[in-house]
């Protein structure tokens, strides 16, 4: 699991997986803003779900832009993976999330367009350039072209950008009815044409009927060939609508609505239903004022929702009766049976799903409240044990490195309200300090630090903190009070012999201020400046690490930064480039370089 170095919600997120259903649904990913930016579906939404949130490090590079981002997770459970496809279309139309196309190979989503023409074409694009009706976008090219290739199987259409006048080779294979040359007459071909738009809005089931009736037709009419050759087609449109039934196909147009409900909330969840496929599902939370019966939330929950979903149903499926809902409005269907059943116990695990969600986020954010209080709880009382003019808000601590004067640098962290400010941390190499000389290494980044704030006009912190005792609180209070003349309260933490912080320093004089180290204040202190030190140490790191490549390989002629990267990240250190063979290098670095390598290490002080 990440931490909240990588995502600061990461607490709230992971309060969320333990509430997730292992079922087939949708999940979608949200920013700080509540705006959906990504949605996916899942045969298993807990482990698809809590997938993003481990091995960060095998991640790809725009999955981990997503991973960084999220700050809530809201599911939608399905009975298939069909209608998790389905309902994933849907929700990206509507939302049209940023990384969806992110994490596409930053391409456009696919349409199909029926072109604006005398004779029009259906054509697959990514790009509204051409006049003509567009369905879509569908975030899957494969269930799109396999919807092109049913339409192509059950109609002839041009496919040639030119009407010419001669017949070509489609026509010749059965794929045109080549309406060029007036072998298909116009009425015929937009009629085909009408019932791919059909298709494409979803009206499957209707476009099944009016088959089956001239396939009944043709075969009173002893033309047989033609009647089979319809149900051939009927057949193949069936077998596609199949696949993205939830339930029978003559549940043809109805809302179902479910409730569950507990002394404060109502937990509501609203689905769309058309020919037996889902094809819109929202859930909503709703404060109770006074102390409604679910009756009576409904009566005005499920008009707000029938028009925010600009639903066309006559028929509502409700978990209970509303008395107050009006029959010419929508006709009620309670304790329903059959495939009614089936929606309304779906909507049911998904209504129970989402009222868990909300509860376990209220008890985080009530949990996060608590810990707001007992922050600032904290910096009150170092605000009183100090003395301070003002609630230290920021708290800034620095913090030196270095190995026997070697690569020295200091590190600056803030901390606000408590807790951690990375955006806010800075590092600063030493300029000015020759050799091991911590207290004027100390002098020179303070100075820095504060004379360029003092400059610039920006806000000094409420308090500094130095790591380390009355010497390094004396250099402090030189450069800062002395040099600059400014206005900053100083604290020292100091350690013990065994490199513990063991006291708490303030004022001139230091003073010990009392703590022990159980108290939280305390504990606080600690974590500041456990903090600085880490930060401190890994700049140090880096940086030598890099001054490592530059004395000892890049200082070889011909040799530059790339080339001693390879070579270090291929062998992994110097010593063991140093027992290479001319014959391992040259066939590492090319024969040049690797003699440059060899000779430069086998030759010195010969």
């Amino acid at each position: 699991m990440i931490d909240k170095s990588i995502n600061p919600n990461i607490d709230r997120i992971s309060m969320r997986l333990k509430t997730i259903p292992e079922s087939p649904g949708v999940y979608q990913h949200l920013d700080t803003n509540g705006k959906v930016i990504y949605v996916g579906k899942a045969k298993n939404l807990q482990r698809r779900v809590s997938s993003y949130f481990s091995h960060y490090d095998e991640k790809s590079a725009k999955i981990k832009m997503l991973v960084r981002n999220v700050c809530d997770i809201r599911v939608t459970v399905v009975a298939t993976e069909v209608d998790a496809l389905l309902l994933e279309n849907t929700l990206i139309k509507q939302h049209q999330p940023r990384y969806n196309s992110l994490l596409k190979d930053d391409k456009s989503y696919p349409y199909l367009c029926i072109t604006d023409e005398a004779y029009p074409r259906v054509i697959y694009t990514r790009r509204q350039t051409v006049q003509g009706q567009y369905f879509g976008p569908y975030p899957n090219g494969n269930i799109l072209r396999e919807l092109q290739e049913i339409i192509r199987r059950l109609f002839v259409y041009r496919t040639c950008e030119r009407m010419a006048n001669r017949a070509c080779m489609k026509y010749q294979i059965g794929l045109c009815g080549a309406p060029c040359i007036g072998k298909q007459s116009k009425e015929d071909y937009l009629a085909s044409i009408n019932n791919i738009r059909r298709i494409l809005k979803g009206d499957i089931g209707e476009i099944i009927d009016d088959m089956k009736k001239r396939m009944y037709g043709l075969a009173e009419e002893l033309k047989f060939e033609e009647a089979d050759s319809v149900k051939r087609k009927i057949r193949l449109l069936e077998e596609y609508q199949a696949r993205s039934t939830v339930v029978d196909t003559r549940v043809k147009d109805v809302d179902v609505v479910s409730i569950m409900s507990d002394n404060q909330y109502a937990y509501i969840n609203m689905m769309r239903v058309k020919h037996g496929a889902i094809i819109y599902s929202i859930s909503k939370e709703v404060k109770k004022q006074l102390d409604e019966s679910d009756a009576e939330i409904l009566s005005t929950a499920i008009p707000q929702l029938h028009e925010q979903t600009q639903s066309t149903a006559r028929e509502v499926v409700v978990s209970v009766a509303v008395p107050d809902l009006p029959l010419d409005y929508l006709q009620q269907t309670v304790n329903p049976k059959g495939d009614r059943r089936k929606l309304i116990e779906l909507s049911l695990r998904n209504v129970d799903s989402y009222g868990k969600q909300c509860r376990h986020r209220r008890a985080l954010l009530n949990g996060e409240a608590d810990a707001e209080r007992q922050k600032k709880h904290l910096l009150e009382r170092i605000q009183k044990a100090l003395h301070l003019p003002t609630l230290p808000v920021n708290i800034e601590c620095f913090d030196n490195s270095n190995i026997q004067g070697s690569f020295p640098v200091a590190g600056m962290v803030r901390f606000t309200n408590g807790k951690p400010n990375r955006k806010e941390y800075r590092k600063f190499n030493i300029k000015t300090v020759e050799g091991p000389d911590d207290y004027a290494s100390m002098h020179e980044v303070i100075y820095r630090r504060y004379r360029r704030l003092s400059e610039e006009g920006k806000p000094l912190p409420d308090l500094l903190i130095v790591d380390g005792g009355a010497g390094q609180m004396e250099v402090a209070r030189k450069a800062i009070y002395e040099d600059l003349q400014l206005e900053i309260p100083i604290a020292g933490l100091a350690k013990d012999d065994r490199h513990h912080t063991s006291e708490l320093l303030f004022g001139f004089p230091p003073q010990v201020v009392g703590l022990k180290p159980t108290d939280p204040l305390f504990l606080l202190l600690e974590q500041i400046q456990n903090e600085v030190h880490r930060f401190a140490i890994q700049f140090h790191k880096d940086k030598r690490s890099k001054g490592t490549i530059r004395t000892s390989l890049t200082d070889i002629k011909g040799i530059g930064e790339r080339t001693a990267h390879d070579l270090l990240l291929r062998y992994g250190s110097i010593k063991k480039i140093q027992t290479l063979t001319l014959e391992d290098l040259s066939q590492a670095i090319g024969t040049s370089k690797g003699k440059a390598v060899y000779y430069h290490f086998h030759t010195e002080g010969e």
